[in-house]
């Protein structure tokens, strides 16, 4: 219903039988849209590479031939089209607006590709930035994607929700570091989509060490595994890890993500397409 504030322990409908709870938020898909599959990139904390990882996630599904796309839910801090190097401003040809698209053909919409200064902050509240969400999914028109990446905002609020509730989300890959802190966190988001009843498919421990480039000795700079133990308690069995590595810095900051070695990410990768 169109009144419905979906809190249904205050919901008169629902007290006089009038609905069951069950209601379907989907967001309608663009009618030249054909997205087959959409999995989420979450952490519940800020900080540990989201978009690193949801950018070096579709590059390795590129290079499998896979036609690939990013969604860039994090409307207040839009990264994806710096890593990419993609600077134009994103067009409509008068039916939908279409999505920017890489040097290697990965298509991408992110709140950067649409404003005049892309410098300027984003000053929105929750229900403005859900709704700009939304709008990712059904007005642009993406054509036919294998899969889609959401790269998602910190937190398990308006944003992860909308996400959730407005798209046909396939499954979750989520982002950790070597902290307890940081599991504490992130354990929050894994529970999250566990309430909505989507499948954890992978998980990344980013900044996992760090490989000293002199004498070749590998140190834990975070802590002990955190991250291997969190994926065990949730049956999380595919896992990958990040080195704290310059050359990733480097990638993102100069536009040349899609050179960056990403094999590490191949098990994740696999669990995210299906095979």
């Amino acid at each position: 219903m169109s009144e419905c504030s979906h809190n249904c322990a205050d919901c008169a409908s629902k007290k006089e039988g009038k609905c069951n709870g069950e209601h379907d938020f989907r967001a309608p898909m663009n009618d030249r849209s054909n997205v087959k599959r959409v999995i989420a990139v979450m952490s519940g904390k800020g900080g540990v590479g989201k978009s690193l990882v949801t950018e070096l996630l579709a590059v390795e599904a590129s290079r499998r031939g896979l036609k690939t796309a990013i969604l860039d839910a994090d409307i207040t801090g839009p990264s994806i089209p710096t890593a990419f190097g993609v600077t134009e401003r994103a067009k409509s040809d008068g039916v939908g607006v279409l999505p920017c698209r890489s040097q290697g053909g990965i298509g991408m919409m992110s709140l950067n590709l649409l404003v005049e200064n892309p410098k300027d902050p984003v000053v929105w509240r929750g229900p403005v930035i859900a709704g700009a969400v939304k709008q990712f999914w059904s007005d642009v028109s993406w054509g036919d994607v294998d899969v889609m990446f959401v790269d998602m905002p910190p937190g398990t609020g308006d944003v992860p929700l909308t996400v959730f509730q407005s798209l046909p989300i396939s499954g979750v890959v989520v982002v950790t570091s070597p902290q307890d802190l940081v599991s504490l966190i992130v354990e929050k988001a894994i529970r999250m989509a566990e309430m909505m009843k989507v499948p954890v498919l992978g998980m990344v421990e980013n900044m996992s060490v760090f490989k000293c480039p002199d004498c070749g000795k590998e140190h834990r700079i975070f802590g002990g595994d955190g991250s291997g133990a969190l994926a065990a308690a949730h049956g999380i069995a595919a896992t990958a890890a990040l080195p704290i590595d310059p050359a990733f810095a480097m990638a993102v900051d100069s536009g040349t993500i899609e050179s960056v070695d990403t094999s590490a990410l191949k098990a994740v990768v696999d669990a995210a397409v299906g095979k």
